[in-house]
């Protein structure tokens, strides 16, 4: 499209509706203070409305869009605190069955809707990536145009232009060098050019709200950045004495750590203690003091087989406690949680139930069972069903909660030389039930537990970007906030002194500014005039 030259001689591009250089309206019926908010310069979303791109461009650069779109997060973010995340719930179950059997329809579709995951969820992350466009394409569209048109802005202005704004007055007889000190004196930016003045002060506050806009962009980033490997882990991590667990999150090129979990430590308040006595009383249960969890590290060594037994190498020993936690590389790892006297392995023995003879004993891991246990001599038994937390579900059928071995129970099938076809039973705690005419029964011979720790594995990348996004924009709030942009033009015109100022907020300094101005000159006080300006 053809740009537009004013009498002045500059170029404006095509809808401009003010003059960049002497504020000269260019269209009809243009109205001078409405147009100031953005100095009347052309901006591509109300000028270019034909073509794909266009159209959206001027969807993402629409003020109301971003504030739906902001609207859309905030409430996806209150529903996603309905229910626990994913994180929150217990380890090793089904998250789908998990919702639907804690909270029923409700949370089945909360499920299905990806708010059991909700920051990781591809929507979510979909609305703020289009959070990022709106504001950036919203900035570019006002920004750009608004830096040039106060970039070009001319002392000399066109008599329309002064005679339109908010604050207008004509005198004679007045000392430019006069108003030029008093308006310097003010801590104003006086240019001059053909015996007129142009003074401003504060424009870099015009730059707030984009400021604010680059703070939000930048943080917006850091967010989206979480969702990318390496940058970011914040996951649950159980392991239980004695044994080693690989360290979510750690896995790299140069090998993967391993944490073994030594010794886990629970100390309760003494309730005789007078220091706590009647803090303790009111709380009428056991309060752990401390819980720590006594650690080694291990890392892999590099390039090692792929589907082999890793070796690994020691790194460190460790405390973590409450508050205290471990770190190593970019990961520290926070005591969270724990579980005491865990159900780790039953024992069984094959017994014989008219003599009471037993033919042999069998231990089973509960977090790994056989599925067949020799006993030699023809005597076997195999594990037909296990179920970890054994209920009854809605049809009185067995199953199972979860895969946590709370109240574990088994189909057993019984093989011997003399019932080889095998006899079945259904055993579990307290439980012992077969079908009557069974010659051997699985009898309970002990059980094992072991202690849980629950330790949370934190690595954050995009804290200090975050941070940096949260600064800036806080800046931006303040330069926006405390100061303001405030214009003054005098100018000579057939022997009188025009003078018109203009300020994007804040009138009531601005004519503190020119009462002043008028007091110390012979500068006709400045009018005001009715204005629907924004």
């Amino acid at each position: 499209m053809q740009s537009i030259t004013c009498e002045c001689g500059h170029s404006n591009p095509y809808g401009t509706s003010l003059c960049q250089a002497c504020g000269k309206p260019l269209q009809q019926d243009v109205e001078v203070l409405s147009s100031m908010r953005y100095e009347g310069s052309a901006r591509r979303s109300q000028t270019y409305k034909q073509t794909f791109v266009d159209r959206v461009w001027n969807f993402f650069s629409s003020v109301k869009v971003g504030v739906w779109l902001i609207v859309i997060i905030l409430v996806a973010a209150a529903i996603g605190t309905i229910f626990p995340q994913e994180t929150f719930i217990p380890p090793n179950v089904d998250p789908a069955a998990h919702y639907e059997s804690e909270y029923g329809t409700l949370g089945l579709i909360y499920y299905l809707l990806g708010f059991h995951n909700l920051y990781g969820s591809w929507w979510f992350i979909l609305l703020l990536g289009m959070l990022g466009l709106s504001i950036i394409i919203a900035s570019l569209d006002r920004g750009i145009p608004l830096y040039k048109a106060l970039k070009t802005q001319r002392v000399t202005r066109h008599d329309q232009f002064m005679k339109k704004q908010r604050l207008f007055s004509k005198s004679h007889d007045v000392e430019l060098e006069e108003i030029k000190y008093t308006l310097e004196s003010l801590r104003y930016k006086v240019r001059e050019e053909n015996g007129n003045l142009f003074a401003e002060k504060g424009r870099f506050s015009r730059w707030g709200a984009y400021v604010n806009h680059v703070g939000l962009i930048i943080f917006l980033t850091g967010a989206m950045l979480r969702f990318f490997p390496g940058m970011y882990v914040d996951d649950i991590l159980w392991v239980r004495e004695g044994e080693k667990a690989s360290i979510p999150g750690t896995a790299s090129d140069e090998g993967q750590y391993y944490l073994e979990n030594n010794k886990f430590i629970l100390e309760m308040y003494d309730k005789q203690e007078k220091k706590f006595n009647s803090a303790l009383s009111s709380v009428g249960g056991e309060v752990a003091k401390n819980y720590q969890s006594n650690v080694t590290l291990y890392k892999t060594k590099e390039n090692h087989t792929a589907g082999a037994d890793p070796e690994l190498v020691k790194v460190k020993d460790g405390e973590i406690r409450v508050n205290e936690p471990f770190k190593f590389d970019s990961f520290a790892l926070y005591q969270t949680d724990f579980k005491l006297n865990e159900f780790y392995k039953m024992s069984f023995e094959l017994e014989e139930k008219a003599t009471g003879k037993k033919f042999g004993k069998l231990t089973v891991d509960l977090h790994d069972p056989e599925t067949e246990y020799d006993l030699g001599n023809g005597y076997k038994v195999k594990i037909e069903e296990y179920f970890p937390n054994f209920i009854l579900n809605e049809h009185k059928q067995p199953s199972t909660v979860n895969n946590l071995p709370d109240n574990p129970a088994f189909v057993f099938s019984m093989y011997s030389p003399k019932v080889p076809q095998g006899e079945k039973a259904f055993v579990g705690i307290q439980k012992n039930i077969d079908s009557g005419d069974n010659q051997f029964k699985m009898s309970f011979a002990g059980i094992e537990t072991k202690n849980l720790t629950a330790l949370t594995v934190r690595k954050d990348h995009t804290l200090w970007i975050i941070a940096l996004g949260g600064i800036i924009f806080m800046i931006g709030v303040t330069q926006g906030l405390y100061w303001n942009y405030r214009r003054i033009w005098i100018k000579q015109n057939h022997g009188e002194v025009w003078a018109a100022a203009h300020t994007n907020k804040n009138w009531y300094g601005l004519k503190k500014d020119v009462e002043f101005l008028s007091n110390k000159t012979n500068l006709t006080p400045l009018e005001e005039k009715e204005s629907d300006s924004k």
